[in-house]
């Protein structure tokens, strides 16, 4: 990381409420948690009191199998954000280029210029046409957040083949894809695949994740990460959720029952985009965008202001929760 960069970054602005009487959309995380989560975390807190393996084989064989990799292509991590920084600060140095999609998760241009290089911005829907010659990596959001574009996998292939011809990594940010049936780019040659367990199993604060890479990039992310790089809960909780097949299954035919349902009702005031992720996009024309948000707050519902992410404005984003809490957002965001 690059200290004269560090102290020109800023904080990118996120999603979500620690107000508990606050009904939170803006926030895209699964409100339920896969079955005997508690029970699981309670046994492992007794073994907190030692150092864990620092191997984690628990934990990656566990990822290995959710996304169908050998377990030695899985690196575990903090959480999907802490699996972006660790590929992006072995990959990217002072003055390299990094192709990176708008609009998207403000943290990938963040990471970069961290590392003192500079973000090329691409637009998100033109980033698997773009050239990636001359740039260090090339990162790409599947399902895109905040537009719920899901990419398809031939034309996700097919960028990694000219990544790797260009000598240029492709970093993919898995954070949303377990909420859709399409298959993980993980395994892929030339391709690091970052995933998260926050959204998908309702766990943002156990802070999560993993990596899957190979060849000399699998060694420098093995290498380069921390030591008991995670809890002895956190491992044990996610090798237990990842292992919940019927939990996922049961979530994806709600989010995409609920999208749908939302997006119809919706439209009637809002332009909608399409998605294949767990929100949607809304325009909300000529509308302000504060007072909208402020609006919906003041009557216990957050939405998330979509004007923070590069290339929006007059944008708000708003989660798929249970059934009885959409009712909810749709009566408030009906009034506002």
């Amino acid at each position: 990381m690059d200290p004269d960069a560090v102290r020109g970054a800023n904080r990118v602005p996120h999603g979500g409420s620690d107000d508990r009487d606050v009904l939170d959309f803006s926030a895209n995380v699964n409100p339920r948690t896969p079955p005997g989560t508690a029970a699981v975390y309670e046994d492992a807190l007794g073994d907190a009191a030692r150092y864990p393996d620092d191997g984690y084989p628990e934990f990656r064989a566990a990822a290995a199998e959710y996304v169908g990799v050998d377990q030695r292509r899985v690196v575990q991590t903090p959480g999907g954000l802490a699996g972006l920084r660790l590929a992006v600060e072995t990959r990217v140095e002072p003055g390299d280029s990094v192709l990176v999609p708008y609009p998207s998760f403000g943290e990938y241009a963040r990471e970069v210029e961290l590392q003192g290089a500079a973000p090329e911005f691409v637009p998100h829907d033109e980033i698997l046409d773009a050239d990636p010659g001359d740039h260090a990596t090339a990162i790409v959001c599947n399902p895109n957040n905040p537009t719920g574009t899901l990419y398809e996998r031939d034309d996700l292939r097919a960028f990694a083949a000219r990544c790797r011809a260009a000598d240029t990594e492709l970093l993919v940010d898995e954070a949303f894809l377990g909420f859709t049936d399409a298959p993980s780019l993980a395994g892929t040659d030339g391709v690091v695949v970052a995933r998260s367990l926050t959204k998908l199993f309702g766990l943002p604060g156990l802070r999560a994740g993993f990596l899957v890479a190979g060849g000399d990039r699998l060694a420098d992310l093995r290498t380069a990460r921390r030591a008991w790089n995670l809890g002895t809960p956190a491992a044990a909780v996610g090798a237990h959720a990842m292992r919940q097949a019927e939990f996922v299954e049961e979530t994806r035919q709600r989010v995409e029952r609920e999208r749908e349902r939302l997006r119809d009702a919706l439209s009637e005031r809002f332009a909608v985009r399409e998605s294949r992720a767990p929100f949607l996009l809304l325009d909300v024309g000529d509308r302000d965008v504060d007072e909208l948000t402020a609006a919906a707050l003041d009557r216990g519902v957050a939405v998330r202001d979509a004007t923070t992410f590069r290339g929006l404005d007059g944008h708000v984003r708003v989660a798929v929760r249970t059934p009885d809490e959409n009712d909810r957002l749709l009566t408030v965001l009906g009034d506002v």
